[in-house]
């Protein structure tokens, strides 16, 4: 049997195995793994390096719309070619309800901000923010029944918030439908009484961006989210969890028995509190909600790394240039923190990130990696197994990655639209030297290869117990 191409001499890592093969891919897709595989058209020698499922990136945003007139610096052009160069071949960004649209609508409107861009493949979660009679009825299941599979709920930001009713509304059609419910879980009146109260007394620097939402507003609401999962018998995952106390909520559902899923990301890793009380207004660059927490509460998550509270890693990548009128300065050149747009850029870090600093130095396995940032994603969001895992029969999105040679994260280098790195600096000693796509090279040493558009929009299937990773 001849190959497109083979790669030789593979140490292959998947979530459950590891092994030392050759990989055999036709028509872009997995046909063979094993030693001695008869010769391809092309061939390419890993000479034994780690060779690993394309990341897929489970949260991040890219050209969506806001409603205080910033803009993201990344559409799916350079969204997705940052992401290709950091590792990623799948992303999943979001498709966001305006109060007063339909659903139908956010989503034809993002099929147009991606249609002939994308670089990699893509598929879209929903965000629901007017949950009417009309959008739980018809729009939202006819949504799932397409390959929509999975929504976003806010528990805060007036222009997204549900109320508990609402959630509860929200969260029975994800039962009835098999959708995965995703959850923003913040106390939005604790935040609205605590900036009140901290901008009357003048403090509006970036840094009290943190004392506006402290670990608490976080610990209560996804307690209040695991209580209503638990009432509607559904499970949920909770995005972006940051502090020790929200992942001792999710563990303590987890050992009931509950079905509590559990997101966390590099921010909450690699950033602390005292990034956001840096001078002339350089902490804006790090305003993300949660935000990020002390140095004890970045061991706590790394801790559920280890012991599987989280099953994702995610970048929750949401670029606002820090220069320019349209991005973190929207409200102006000293605005108040609660003015600032939330978001830092990651989308082509966190693989390096979490590999350097999770694998080599021996925080998490290498099984691990591969399940927190390929293989759980794909089997949550209905993409397993075609995606998350080297198999016959999946998709060849396959990254040899090179641990040779630390390098720096320096945003001069990065692919992104944004004019910073919250990491600049940090030192990285793994990078993807190669990247595939459907068995095609879309990045090597560091730089996109392929061509913008020829990404694919992926349905997905729906919520599937025997597929999830609990």
């Amino acid at each position: 049997m001849d190959f497109d191409l083979v790669l030789r001499n593979a140490h292959a890592v998947t979530a459950a195995d590891e092994m030392l093969c050759d990989i055999g891919i036709r028509d872009g897709v997995i046909q063979a793994l094993g030693r001695g595989l008869s010769t391809g058209h092309r061939e390419i020698d890993a000479a034994g390096r780690y060779v690993l499922p394309g990341g897929i990136d489970a949260h991040c945003h890219l050209d969506q719309p806001m409603s205080d007139g910033s803009v993201m610096a990344d559409d799916f052009i350079s969204g997705t070619r940052s992401a290709a160069c950091g590792g990623t071949t799948t992303v999943i960004p979001f498709a966001a309800q305006a109060k007063g649209e339909s659903l139908r609508a956010a989503v034809n409107d993002y099929h147009s901000r991606a249609d002939g861009k994308a670089l990699i493949d893509y598929a879209f979660h929903l965000i629901v923010s007017d949950p009417t009679a009309t959008v739980l009825g018809q729009e939202l299941p006819a949504l799932i029944e397409e390959g929509y599979t999975s929504f976003k709920l806010y528990m805060t930001y007036d222009d997204m918030k549900l109320n508990d009713r609402q959630v509860l509304d929200v969260l029975d059609v994800a039962r009835r439908e098999r959708a995965m419910a995703m959850v923003h879980a913040e106390n939005t009146d604790a935040i609205a009484w605590l900036t009140e109260r901290l901008e009357l007394a003048g403090r509006i620097a970036p840094k009290y961006h943190a004392a506006a939402r402290p670990f608490l507003v976080e610990r209560e609401a996804t307690h209040r989210a695991i209580s209503f999962a638990e009432l509607i018998e559904v499970p949920i995952l909770i995005v972006h969890v940051s502090s020790k106390e929200a992942a001792e909520q999710i563990r303590w559902a987890q050992t009931r028995g509950l079905h509590i899923h559990a997101e966390t990301c590099p921010q909450y890793l690699f950033l602390s509190e005292e990034d956001l009380d840096k001078p002339d207004c350089e902490g804006a660059k790090c305003i993300c909600s949660p935000p990020p927490r002390d140095k004890a509460n970045q061991a706590a998550i790394w801790q559920g790394l280890t012991n599987g509270t989280f099953d994702i890693v995610s970048s929750d990548h949401a670029p606002f240039r820090f220069g320019g009128a349209e991005g973190k300065f929207i409200a102006g050149h000293s605005p108040s923190f609660s003015k600032i747009p939330n978001g830092i850029p990651g989308l082509e870090t966190r693989l390096p990130l979490l590999f350097s600093e999770g694998v080599l130095k021996g925080r998490i396995t290498m099984r691990q990696f591969v399940a927190l940032t390929a293989t759980n994603a794909a089997r949550l969001y209905g993409l397993y197994p075609r995606k998350g895992t080297l198999a016959v029969g999946a998709d060849a999105d396959i990254v040899l990655w090179d641990t040779g040679s630390p390098r720096r994260i320096e945003n001069t280098r990065l692919h992104h639209n944004v004019d910073y790195t919250p990491y600049e600096g940090i030192e990285v000693s793994a990078w993807p030297g190669l990247v595939l796509s459907r068995g095609e090279v879309v990045a090597e040493g560091g730089e996109p290869v392929g061509a913008a558009g020829r990404g694919r929009f992926l349905p997905r299937a729906r919520r599937d117990v025997v597929n999830s990773p609990r």
